[in-house]
């Protein structure tokens, strides 16, 4: 394996874990384990987790807090962006990132949800799939404890 290849690894772990971390604090404040960091150039310029649950939010899914949380940025800031999510980003948020034109989404896991990806693939966005045990083991817990919840996230009937 390259050096290059080694520390892009690196660097993908760095910031899935920041992702995780920011799940975890939803966790912990009584909403629903999914984490984002939006990444520019290296640097995480962007952090969420979602709050609709703390928030009273219709629409504050991890992605769109952390895209929120970067501020106004400009067009080839997006396109030289990676999003990282700890799970599949659902319709709503697939679309942000495709109305940014930012490049590449890497996702936690897509066990438990699986978002628009074949489609956000066919839109030109690398999208890489990591199946991180910790991102599935959490929301696996999460949605066997708080099945109404997520069915409320996801937009799904009982």
């Amino acid at each position: 394996m390259s050096r290059e290849v080694r520390d892009e690894l690196k660097d993908m772990e760095r910031f899935m874990a920041a992702a995780i971390d920011e799940a975890r604090t939803g966790l912990r404040e009584g909403g629903i384990p999914i984490g984002s960091v939006l990444v520019i150039d290296g640097e995480i310029v962007g952090r969420g987790h979602n709050r609709r649950v703390q928030k009273g939010s219709a629409i504050l899914h991890a992605e769109m807090d952390a895209l929120e949380n970067a501020g106004r940025l400009s067009a080839s800031d997006y396109r030289r962006s990676v999003i990282y999510s700890t799970l599949s980003p659902c319709s709503m948020c697939s679309g942000a990132i495709l109305l940014y034109g930012i490049p590449t989404v890497v996702v936690g896991e897509n066990k438990t949800f699986q978002g628009p990806e074949d489609y956000v693939r066919s839109q030109g966005v690398d999208v890489i799939v990591l199946q991180d045990e910790t991102c599935i083991a959490m929301m696996t817990e999460f949605i066997e404890n708080n099945p109404s919840l997520w069915n409320e996230d996801i937009g799904e009937e009982e």
